[in-house]
């Protein structure tokens, strides 16, 4: 193995970690070395790891275990719930972490992260927010560049049901139940994080908040970061539910991230520089294909991109830019196919390497989980829906 090969360490072999993560890695051996694999179902370590070739004696039932054993350069985490506490793991072993979102649901685990680890001199973690890598998305900002009149930012996200995006995949999960008390350790620890973050709010806010705001429109607000668009106030939000006599598809095993019945989310408010925004996240069961749309409106023009699918790769990422041309409209339209979860991949590598920054870090997520927490404060404190914890604090701060 060449010296300059990254020995990764893989936490979590689920759907984004068989779908996507794990095949780049194989994919790039230059630049990664998948060295050690762990997961809290012993029958899917196996199955994964003989499919990727990682040694017997490299495959692991927990973190701890995996970063027993050493051999590793960095961590990559694709598990379950918050990453805070894996994050704060393998920081205290001197190793760098790409973290796919969520990074966490509270401030306060990641303001525990910031204490004891404070900035080093070489960056520590690379937050998952791919579509800041797409090639769109660095071609939108560049068409940005000079503008100075921002009047609206507009992004939508149209989400059919998980099992729909990912069947081509062939996605494979444990042959058996976790054992008791994994199940119910995990079980305490979201009960803790629930409470720390909306207090005694009922679970489908509790979901919501968590699945839809903090795990998927998260990624619109890094998106924002990229086009150098900043949010000042979130102004009115609002959450409902909605279902059809006629829908066929079930919502299946996205109830455990979104709900029993996942809902539709908006907000809107303005921009640091005098525009407006707004966001809106739908559940759609039937719908036919993922769909996420960013606009941007200035004074001289538009910039829209449209997003497929994330497990699609290669797909392209449509950017559409208008101006005027003479008296004329003028049109532009851009597609890539290079892998915004590839570029993102090659940034880790250099973030670990060479010590490069990377785009998003601890710093920008503990603002995205703030963001989602003023989204549902204005939501609960407009509705009167009982919410405790780090979201009650911010309602009572704006009372």
């Amino acid at each position: 193995m060449s010296p300059s090969v990254i020995r990764v360490g893989v936490l979590g072999l689920g759907a984004v970690a068989q779908a996507v993560h794990l095949p780049l890695l194989a994919r790039r051996p230059e630049l990664f070395e998948i060295s050690a694999v762990a997961d809290l179902a012993p029958d899917l370590t196996e199955r994964i790891a003989d499919r990727f070739g990682v040694p017997h004696g490299r495959r692991f039932s927990s973190l701890d275990e995996m970063l027993d054993a050493g051999g590793l350069d960095a961590v990559m985490i694709f598990s379950r719930g918050s990453h805070a506490g894996a994050v704060a793991d393998c920081f205290e072993r001197g190793l760098p972490v790409f973290c796919e979102k969520p990074l966490a649901y509270t401030l306060a685990e990641v303001d525990e992260l910031l204490t004891h680890f404070p900035p080093a001199t070489s960056p520590m973690l690379l937050l998952g927010y791919m579509k800041q890598y797409d090639p769109a998305v660095e071609a939108a900002a560049e068409a940005l560049r000079d503008v100075d009149d921002v009047r609206s930012v507009e992004a939508t996200v149209l989400h059919p049901t998980g099992a729909s995006q990912l069947e081509f995949a062939h996605v494979v999960g444990p042959a058996a139940a976790l054992p008791a008390d994994v199940v119910a350790q995990a079980d305490a620890d979201e009960a803790r994080l629930w409470q720390s973050a909306v207090g005694d709010a009922d679970e489908s806010l509790w979901r919501a908040y968590r699945g839809a705001l903090v795990s998927s429109l998260a990624h619109d607000l890094s998106v924002f970061r990229s086009l150098d668009v900043n949010i000042t106030d979130i102004e009115f939000a609002d959450l409902w539910r909605q279902s059809s006599r006629t829908a066929v598809r079930d919502a299946g095993r996205d109830r455990r991230s979104f709900g029993e019945h996942p809902p539709s989310i908006s907000a809107i408010g303005t921009l640091a520089a005098g525009g407006r925004f707004s966001l809106a996240w739908h559940y759609l069961p039937d719908f036919p294909a993922y769909r996420e749309t960013v606009r941007v409106v200035h004074g001289k023009g538009t910039v829209e991109l449209v997003f497929p699918s994330p497990y699609l790769m290669h797909a392209p990422t449509e950017l559409t830019v208008t101006s005027a041309d003479g008296n004329a409209e003028r049109r532009v339209v851009r597609r890539s196919i290079v892998e915004a979860f590839e570029t993102q991949l090659e940034a880790f590598y250099r973030m670990v390497h060479d010590g490069e920054q990377p785009r998003s870090g601890l710093a920008e997520g503990r603002a995205d989980i703030l963001l989602c927490q003023q989204i549902v404060a204005r939501f609960a404190g407009r509705t009167g829906a009982a919410v405790g914890g780090e979201v009650g604090a911010l309602i009572a701060a704006m009372s």
